[in-house]
């Protein structure tokens, strides 16, 4: 409820004469916002009072902007939200796109209000009833992507990353059309986060390196995007593609300075990980980076697992499935499984012989994904009986010629018949 001399002042101005409005308003708004010991109740009932006022509108959208510009300067992030719910509410009711240059301004202070107290969805919802298709005046692509992408990080600061995707979606479609350098850094950087959050690892490490090359951005912003890009391109799926990315960090000239610089050459030179490094290595990731997976195992267990099987292929070129699963820690069953995997997605070259319970490794692996398991292995058998028949015929022609060259006569008797 307003304080008694607020309540009595609007009172006046309510019968006071239309030319004497503007003044009285602008007078008790500045005495307001000087000595009010009930902030939020004096401004509510100003504002209430304001936008119910049988004022026309050239009169009123000056007194509204005033009203907007005391608003911003609040300090109390609860009395803002107090405040600029209210208004906004009765804006609404008022007609808001007559107001929308001041309804956009009000938004913006309450959802930094919001983020001091740490709401970032509600942050972003109410971002997101900014109106960026206006019919008062063009919104420039600049103008809609600052607004889009702070929606985004606060859906990211939410830990919404779907939410979060759908809006950078938006942003995608006018990104060459926008010229602030800082928008579009920040665009580049919600894109990385949200990769990383969606466990796309690869793509993630990617977009983190380009940050990292990024001449704007400060020399220590720089280093924790390579950090970044490190742990994204560790926990990525084994195979050529992650091999190339490790490449690429490994080959940096900064990465020696990046704490994590062990493992991810442990990681490029596909040496096995103790479970010592593992655990120092888990110590320094975020939470959605030790998630549990389908079969209970985290991101990081299958990462190590799968480049730990990979490290195996380049020692051995055969190993049983018991064996297997005791260099991995694992047992036998499941190291199959991710064998059998990583060779249908043609992440690792070789095959299987189930009788024998072996694991062939051959070479390099190609990248692309097998059309199944029973077909690779017909196909190599098919293969070896090839070069067998090719073999016997060779076999065959050689004896022929011996027979010719040591018994021509007989040989021509036998070739007229």
């Amino acid at each position: 409820m307003a304080s008694p001399a607020v309540a009595s002042a609007l009172q006046d101005i309510e019968t006071a004469s239309v030319g004497d409005k503007p003044s009285q308003y602008t007078s008790l708004l500045q005495q307001i916002t000087a000595s009010s010991s009930n902030l939020a109740a004096d401004l509510n009932a100003f504002a209430r009072t304001l936008l119910d006022d049988s004022l026309g509108i050239v009169v009123l959208r000056p007194l509204l902007a005033s009203f907007v510009e005391a608003f911003q300067t609040v300090q109390d992030a609860d009395v803002k939200i107090d405040v600029g719910e209210a208004v906004i509410s009765l804006l609404q009711s008022k007609g808001a796109g007559q107001y929308e240059e001041q309804d956009t301004r009000i938004k913006n202070a309450l959802a930094d209000a919001y983020e001091e107290n740490e709401d970032w969805r509600k942050s972003a919802q109410t971002l997101a009833t900014i109106n960026l298709e206006s019919t008062q005046k063009s919104v420039s692509a600049d103008d809609k992507a600052k607004v889009w992408i702070r929606i985004v990080r606060c859906y990211l600061e939410e830990d919404d990353p779907t939410s979060a995707f759908s809006h950078l979606n938006k942003i995608k479609n006018i990104i060459f059309s926008v010229q602030d350098k800082q928008t579009r850094l920040m665009f580049q950087l919600s894109q990385a986060r949200i990769y990383d959050s969606q466990r796309a690892f690869l793509d993630a490490a990617q977009a983190y390196y380009i940050l990292s090359n990024e001449s704007m951005i400060e020399e220590g912003e720089r280093e924790k995007a390579l950090g970044a890009a490190i742990i994204c391109a560790v926990l990525a799926p084994a195979g050529p593609q992650r091999g190339r990315m490790l490449a690429k960090l490994y080959k940096d000239d900064r990465a020696s300075r990046v704490e994590h610089f062990s493992i991810l050459e442990k990681m490029f030179l596909d040496r096995l990980l103790s479970p010592a490094e593992i655990k120092a290595f888990a110590a320094k990731l975020e939470p959605h980076h030790l998630a549990k997976t389908a079969d209970g195992s985290t991101v990081l267990d299958k990462a190590v697992l799968e480049h730990n099987l990979l490290g195996a292929s380049k020692l051995y070129n055969n190993i049983g499935f018991d064996q297997l699963g005791e260099l991995l820690g694992i047992d036998a069953e499941k190291a199959e499984d991710y064998a059998a995997k990583m060779l249908e997605q043609g992440r690792l070259a070789g095959y299987i012989d189930q009788i024998d319970r072996l694991i062939f490794f051959e070479g390099e692996a190609s990248g692309q994904r097998k059309t199944g398991h029973a077909e690779r292995v017909v196909g190599k058998e098919l293969r070896k009986w090839d070069t067998n028949v090719q073999g016997l015929a060779e076999e065959v022609e050689k004896v022929t010629t011996m027979i010719q060259n040591q018994y021509p006569e007989f040989y021509a008797s036998q070739a007229v018949h």
